[in-house]
């Protein structure tokens, strides 16, 4: 079997095993934001400070959600890195953003973090801090999903159906999910550019 087939079939394997009662959990929370007039704050670290910042997008362009990412301010986000330390560089920022109970975070993470193993550590103060203040945390993650997936509300773990491959079918999965998510019907509000186009 050629290396492509084989990861396509890990892909199909995974999409079979993808829990869809906790998407559809997801779901509810997100509406429950947006009819609280709430904000939608996406973390993750590397890919998934990648897909934070093209979900915000989507969810504010599709969803009509206030949405926003820590990492999109690179001059504030490298300030607070360099004086206050990597650790604690989001959840000040989320601090002075007021985040309270009518808002939500989104976690992208391949681990979901662990204090323990001092890994993504900055993700698990930020969840500590939202559970602190009454808001909601939904995620997608990978492997056994961590401490996301311990402390949230909604957390969709991407199946390991082959541990040489955690990272790239979760990173992938992530921007499979959210896109769902903001094409769901409960959740979308204004059309996208190439299906409104006749």
């Amino acid at each position: 079997m050629s290396f492509t087939k084989e990861y396509l079939s890990e892909c199909l394997e995974v999409i079979n095993r993808i829990d869809e009662s906790e998407i559809e959990k997801m779901v509810d929370i997100l509406v429950g934001v947006r009819n609280s007039s709430g904000r939608l704050f996406f973390i993750g670290s590397g890919g998934g400070a990648g897909h934070a910042s093209h979900a915000v997008c989507d969810f504010r362009k599709l969803c009509n959600i206030e949405s926003y990412a820590p990492y999109d301010n690179v001059s504030e986000l490298t300030a607070r890195v360099n004086d206050e330390g990597w650790d604690v560089s989001i959840i000040n920022w989320l601090k002075v953003s007021r985040l309270n109970s009518n808002d939500g975070v989104f976690v992208f993470s391949v681990g979901g973090g662990s204090e323990e193993k001092n890994i993504s550590n900055n993700l698990v103060q930020v969840i500590k801090y939202a559970n602190e203040t009454g808001s909601p945390v939904v995620g997608i993650v990978g492997k056994d999903g961590g401490y996301t997936k311990i402390i949230g509300d909604a957390v969709v773990v991407v199946p390991v159906v082959n541990n040489d491959h955690i990272t790239p079918l979760t990173e992938g999965f992530q921007a499979v999910i959210w896109h769902l998510l903001v094409s769901h019907p409960k959740l979308q509000v204004n059309p996208t550019k190439w299906e409104s186009t006749k």
